[in-house]
């Protein structure tokens, strides 16, 4: 893409926290900065990605079907330390390049979840690469107070689940391969950041204030009927006569009761948090 316009992208990304507007609203997208293969600077690029599971991301050397590999595999080849942000998480990165049935089963998903990308591959002879991510260090997002940290987790909760009850309606009579990975991804995160809570922040703030136990008791049966719902989802998308309605179902029935969730927190411990 022309440099002014990735420059538009990426200020837009960093100002939003991930969001940007345009061609690529609704978009998973993220910043990688590789280090130039031939001058050592670093370099920044928008680029849709795909999950992988929870431990890396993926993306994809299209060019948009141009002859020549784009200049960031170059570096990343030169150099697999890159450095990601998902306008959360700023976080660096182990960059490896998919080859044979890794590579294939990748790309069947992402062609799956957007034919987009085969139409790349049709404009070129090339072969076009697929790149897992996998994070190698990082920690909580920068932000001016504990409190707006907690928000700015929960918003990316927030964004994904806006993100898959939008890809379960658009998807057809079954259920994709790359849509059941997002979903178990986001099973995973949400788990990962409730036990987290459950065995750090929810203990320390009930030991500090104990007129918070009406609304500890609340967040952790909220944390438990969540739990819950998540194994039913798993259980749903695992099941590989999986429809879109049934779903869908079990998508907004997540998704409600976590938002209401994520807002009673906040109401009630930002401002703990932030020390009013």
């Amino acid at each position: 893409m022309p440099f002014d316009f990735n420059k538009q992208i990426i200020e837009e990304f960093r100002a939003n926290r991930g969001r940007v507007g345009g061609p690529f609203e609704g978009a998973r997208l993220l910043l990688l900065t590789t280090t130039g293969a031939r001058s050592g600077v670093q370099r920044t690029v928008p680029l849709g990605y795909l999950h992988d599971g929870g431990e890396q991301v993926l993306v994809i050397a299209s060019a948009n079907g141009a002859a020549r590999h784009p200049a960031w595999f170059h570096n990343l080849v030169a150099e697999p330390t890159v450095n990601v942000e998902d306008g959360i998480f700023t976080y660096e990165a182990r960059a490896t390049v998919l080859e044979g049935a890794e590579r294939e089963a990748a790309w069947a998903r992402a062609v799956e979840a957007d034919p987009g990308w085969a139409e790349y591959q049709a404009r070129t002879s090339r072969v076009i690469p697929v790149i897992a991510l996998k994070q190698t260090g990082g920690g909580p997002p920068p932000a001016s107070s504990f409190g707006e940290a907690l928000r700015m987790i929960h918003d990316a909760f927030r964004r994904e689940l806006v993100l898959i009850r939008e890809e379960v309606a658009a998807s057809g009579p079954g259920l994709g391969a790359q849509l059941r990975v997002n979903c178990l991804t986001l099973c995973q995160g949400l788990h990962v950041h409730h036990s987290h809570e459950d065995t750090g922040l929810f203990p320390a703030l009930s030991a500090r204030y104990p007129e918070l136990a009406e609304v500890m008791d609340r967040l952790g049966a909220e944390h438990e009927k969540v739990a819950a719902l998540l194994a039913r989802l798993q259980e749903v998308v695992s099941t590989e006569s999986a429809d879109t309605p049934a779903v869908l179902k079990e998508v907004e029935e997540l998704a409600s009761a976590v938002e209401q969730h994520l807002d009673y927190e906040e109401e009630q411990l930002i401002p703990i948090l932030d020390g009013a």
